[in-house]
């Protein structure tokens, strides 16, 4: 019974970390199409893009990430079976990369902070559907519980990423029509 309370944590705290996760990277797209606009908005909106941003990864997101990982670590131990089923270590792997994925965006938080726009607002939308792939592909993983099937998922997903990819860059167009 306390693996199932374990397991529903864990859950909960991947939404939340998720929300957080997708959030932040449009935060990031403001933040930086702020640079856009007059001296006077700049001097109002990246103060409070800044604030935004420290208030949902020091609040929200960063938590839910280390509780994410605390639950998933204690399931192991409260069952440790799951170590020897192959789809969990491709679920491990995905999930490695969402963690690489949730300590750039935190380095962004640090550039940004000082100024330095790395990234334009183009290359964020993209970024953002990162995080999108990787939840899909865990979300498989977990579901189908296969290690062979992950990969007819995985050709799915850069399926959906072409087409992510496509509707990205009709919006771009629709949006310097509408200009």
């Amino acid at each position: 019974m306390l693996y199932l309370y374990v397991k529903a944590i864990h859950i909960i705290f991947v939404i939340c970390w998720m929300a957080g996760l997708f959030y932040i990277v449009r935060l990031f797209i403001y933040h930086v199409e702020a640079n856009d606009k007059s001296e006077v908005e700049r001097n109002i909106l990246h103060p409070q893009y800044e604030l935004m941003e420290s208030r949902l990864w020091n609040v929200i997101t960063t938590p839910a990430m280390v509780l994410s990982v605390l639950a998933g670590a204690y399931m192991f131990y409260l069952n440790p079976y799951l170590l020897e089923m192959n789809w969990m270590w491709v679920k491990i792997g995905f999930v490695i990369g969402l963690l690489v994925y949730h300590f750039i965006c935190q380095r962004m938080i640090h550039q940004l902070r000082k100024g330095i726009f790395k990234w334009t607002s183009m290359q964020l939308r993209m970024w953002n559907e990162v995080a999108t792939l990787l939840l899909f592909a865990i979300v498989f993983v977990v579901i189908l519980k296969s290690a062979l099937n992950w990969i007819y998922g995985l050709v799915g997903l850069f399926l959906i990423m072409i087409l992510l990819m496509i509707g990205i860059k009709a919006y771009k167009r629709y949006r310097l029509r509408k200009g």
